[in-house]
């Protein structure tokens, strides 16, 4: 195992940046961060969970390095992502005087990369970035990009803001600590990466996924590389979302609309409801003529072997009312026009967008999806 760091360009022409991978690299976070800003303070916002393990190196790399530091502690859980919290981070970063000039360095999940960039995005109209994700999920998927934002009671990320970082570190060694559950569910955005357009990739993780969940460092370091290539190519070629970054919407539209019936609680985590959202979109390609039934079928018996839900019917509570699904599909940010953009597929490696699924269409095939109800 190499002990040097891969490093992924995100060639963006205006706000290009590097995904630093590495195992370990924690310890060399001060002189990562010096590379990409002359902040004098970093305001390093985490979630109590996070804290509990890297706060305290975090911080003392980042002091060694010349740093002073300002630490904001949010709640672990997507409930954080509101606008109560952001409210109270702005005012807790504006009364620790953080200035245009100096940072944010977001240390946890998805919830805090999201919540923390929505913050320095509008903190004095915009201050640097820096994403330190811990959690598989964020490492492969949120904390590329630039997508910053919360949830409201319409649905997930309607509110929100494109700001990119200046430097992703991702330090595999991170997810040593991580929940198994936590860790399959960002496994479920790494396999979508595979059925947007990398059908050989999809194939190395039937073979080799038991290993990456099982700890192996080379596997995760793998997938990590190969998912942040495949994000980084499709922000460079649309950053705003105007077109083709939709594609990395594959699943989703359907797992937002489930984890806004949940109330995006404990009982569905993202990435456990984008595996049924996969599934779910690759029923639909099949039942339009567009995949083959074996294809669908192949998807579902590695989400089920990695140990993923594969149907709402998986979720505590279930069954769900159909018109409450309707309803958050009805809000999905891709909508326009009276039609949602939904992702479909021709097979495995073979995703495109389509506008051609009315919303009277989607709602005929989810009333026969297990765990909904008319």
């Amino acid at each position: 195992m190499t002990n040097l760091p891969d490093i992924v360009p995100v060639a963006l022409p205006d706000n290009a940046y590097d995904i630093v991978v590495g195992h370990g690299l924690l310890a060399d976070l001060g002189k990562e961060v010096a590379r990409v800003t002359k902040a004098r303070r970093i305001a390093i916002v985490s979630d109590r969970t996070v804290a509990r393990h890297y706060l305290t190196p975090v911080r003392a790399a980042l002091e060694s390095a010349g740093f002073a530091t300002h630490v904001s502690l949010i709640e672990p859980g997507e409930t954080s992502k509101s606008f109560p919290v952001l409210e109270t981070l702005a005012d807790e970063l504006l009364e620790a005087g953080i200035e245009r000039g100096d940072a944010v360095l977001a240390l946890g999940g998805g919830v805090v990369g999201d919540l923390a960039g929505f913050a320095a995005s509008i903190l004095r109209r915009g201050v640097t970035l820096i994403q330190c994700p811990t959690t598989l999920l964020a490492q492969v998927d949120s904390s590329v990009g630039g997508k910053t934002g919360i949830d409201t009671r319409q649905g997930k990320n309607l509110i929100g803001s494109f700001h990119q970082p200046a430097r992703v570190l991702i330090d595999i060694a991170t997810l040593d600590t991580l929940p198994a559950r936590e860790l399959r569910a960002g496994y479920a955005e790494i396999v979508k990466y595979g059925l947007i357009d990398d059908a050989p990739f999809f194939a190395w993780l039937e073979e080799n996924g038991a290993r990456l969940l099982g700890g192996d460092t080379e596997a995760r370091r793998h997938a990590i590389v190969t998912s942040c290539m495949a994000k980084a190519r499709v922000v460079v070629a649309d950053e705003r979302e105007q077109g083709l970054r939709a594609l990395l919407n594959l699943g989703h539209t359907f797992g937002h609309a489930l984890e806004a019936i949940t109330g995006f609680g404990p009982s569905l985590l993202h990435g456990e409801a984008i595996a049924i959202g996969l599934g779910l979109a690759f029923d639909l390609s099949v039942e339009l003529g567009l995949a083959p039934p074996a294809d669908a079928a192949r998807l579902r018996a590695h989400l089920a072997t990695s140990g993923l839900p594969t149907a709402a019917s998986d979720i505590p509570g279930a069954p769900f009312p159909l018109d409450e699904v309707m309803s958050h599909l009805a809000q999905d940010k891709k909508m326009a026009q009276g039609r949602v953009t939904f992702v479909l597929a021709r097979g495995i490696g073979r995703a495109f967008l389509s506008r051609e699924v009315s919303l009277e269409r989607a709602r005929a095939f989810l009333a026969r999806a297990p765990g909904l109800r008319p």
